[in-house]
């Protein structure tokens, strides 16, 4: 019998688990077909090399085609930029006002709405809502779309001609679109759902707010007729104020405000957080007014004292007021005051004199006090003052233009009825304002309907509001370790 002799053992390669972290990749990379080879190694050593001569050649490119960056144009785009952090800011600002305003119970509740919305606002504005508000004309006048998302693209038109890059355009209108979300919180504070407030976020941020934001401010048809809202008091604060009301008149008022048809006070439970608050809205404006000059000129440091004057303007007379109805200074009225005085402001900003703007937000400090009270007796619960400080005042502050504006930037001829630019300008600006409410009033009263059926109504329970949303909805107190009092 002949026995054959054995074949010698092949050696068996190194298995991955047994490879060290250096030949990991290389055991790895050799089960790709040709790649153990030698030509194919050089082959793929030239791939870095390849890309990093592409991308130089791309920047060289780039850096052949783009003009030097001047002077002006660094100056306007870090000008928007900080004016862009500081509107930014105002959500604390928002949130410190709503949340010392309300009742402890819904702090939670409060801070968690004022600090996600802003999240949800930039992802939808910047999913559609830039575009809609922006874009290409579809409908002339009326609707505008230039696809999802937006360009970033720098072009050296724009750098030489010391504009605003893309980036830095979006974030400054990003942070206004939050800004007329985070409006509405105030209006339906302590009984709204806090999912189905968000879902009207967005639809407000990616529709609603964008589409009525392009009839003025990209050449729709309301600037064509020559409404003036140089920063906002119609387009931003009026249509967050109306949003904000129709969802306040869907849900009724909070258990307990009204007792026989008479309202009943429900104060807040931090006015230190909610004057804090108020200074922070105050400095924040600086971003949201002289910002919205779009450049950093001459005018930036004007708007800023206009600003300035009509604050403090509304912080006086909201005080007169309230000490003569009341009997004593209220300070939640002096807070509302500086609100209503800087949203009195915002449309006429560069179309008012000094004096003109004092008078405007000392007019605006005014009009919140009685219009506070108004609404209580019209059954409509508005926990902060929001619709009186954004909407009444919003329109307050469109219309004074018609009254007592300048073209300050232009001409300086007179706009207004009592500065020689007769009805005209007037007209204008009640056509814009009714546009507005109109507007919002139909498509979120419409929204929030659609909301309330598909998600089982928008109000938290009657149980859950007694208890207080910041357990219901969130499973958590703002101050643990306090006793609940005054709730």
């Amino acid at each position: 019998m002949t026995n054959a002799s054995a074949s010698p053992l092949r050696r068996r390669g190194k298995r991955l688990q047994d490879a060290s972290l250096i030949e990991g990749p290389m055991l790895l990379l050799r089960t790709i077909r040709g790649f153990g080879s030698k030509r194919s190694l050089m082959w793929w050593a030239c791939v870095p090399i390849a890309l990093f001569g592409l991308g130089l050649f791309n920047l060289s490119a780039h850096a052949a085609e783009m003009p030097e960056l001047s002077a002006a144009f660094l100056a306007n785009n870090l000008w928007l930029l900080i004016a862009t952090i500081l509107v930014i800011f105002m959500n604390a600002g928002f949130a410190m006002v709503e949340a010392g305003m309300c009742r402890q119970k819904n702090a939670v509740n409060i801070l968690a709405k004022n600090l996600f919305v802003f999240a949800l606002a930039v992802t939808a504005y910047w999913f559609v809502g830039y575009s809609l508000m922006y874009g290409n004309a579809i409908a002339a006048g009326w609707l505008f779309f230039n696809g999802l998302f937006f360009d970033p693209t720098v072009t050296p038109e724009v750098i030489g001609e010391a504009g605003l890059v893309p980036t830095v355009d979006f974030l400054f209108q990003a942070a206004f679109a939050g800004t007329a979300a985070t409006i509405v919180s105030g209006l339906v504070a302590e009984r709204v759902k806090f999912g189905e407030f968000v879902v009207f976020s967005l639809v407000l941020t990616a529709f609603i707010y964008p589409i009525s934001g392009s009839w003025q401010w990209n050449g729709g048809w309301l600037s064509e007729a020559g409404f003036i809202d140089f920063a906002g008091s119609s387009i931003v604060h009026s249509v967050g104020a109306w949003a904000g009301l129709v969802g306040a008149m869907l849900l009724g008022p909070r258990l307990g405000k009204f007792v026989n048809g008479k309202a009943q006070a429900m104060p807040g439970h931090n006015m230190a957080i909610a004057t804090l608050g108020a200074l922070v809205l105050w400095i924040g404006w600086y971003g949201f007014n002289p910002g919205s000059q779009l450049a950093m000129d001459q005018w930036v440091p004007y708007v800023a004292v206009t600003t300035t004057l009509a604050a403090a303007g509304g912080a006086i007379g909201a005080t007169v007021i309230s000490t003569l109805t009341s009997g004593k200074p209220d300070l939640t009225m002096i807070i509302n005051g500086i609100l209503a005085g800087l949203v009195s402001i915002t449309a006429g900003c560069a179309n008012l004199t000094m004096a003109g703007a004092w008078l405007a937000g000392l007019v605006g400090g005014v009009i919140v006090v009685f219009s506070v009270s108004a609404l209580d007796s019209l059954g409509i619960d508005d926990p902060v003052g929001a619709f009186s400080v954004h909407g009444v005042c919003g329109i307050w502050g469109t219309l004074v233009i018609g009254f007592w504006g300048y073209d300050i930037q232009g001409s300086g001829a007179g706009l207004g009825l009592f500065t020689g630019g007769g009805f005209s300008q007037l007209w204008i600006q009640i056509v814009g304002c009714a546009a507005y409410a109109i507007w919002t009033v139909a498509t979120c009263w419409l929204a929030w309907k659609v909301i309330g059926i598909f998600f089982g109504g928008i109000r938290v329970s009657e149980d859950e509001e007694i208890s207080g949303l910041d357990i219901g909805e969130h499973g958590m107190e703002a101050y643990p370790d306090f006793a609940s009092a005054g709730n």
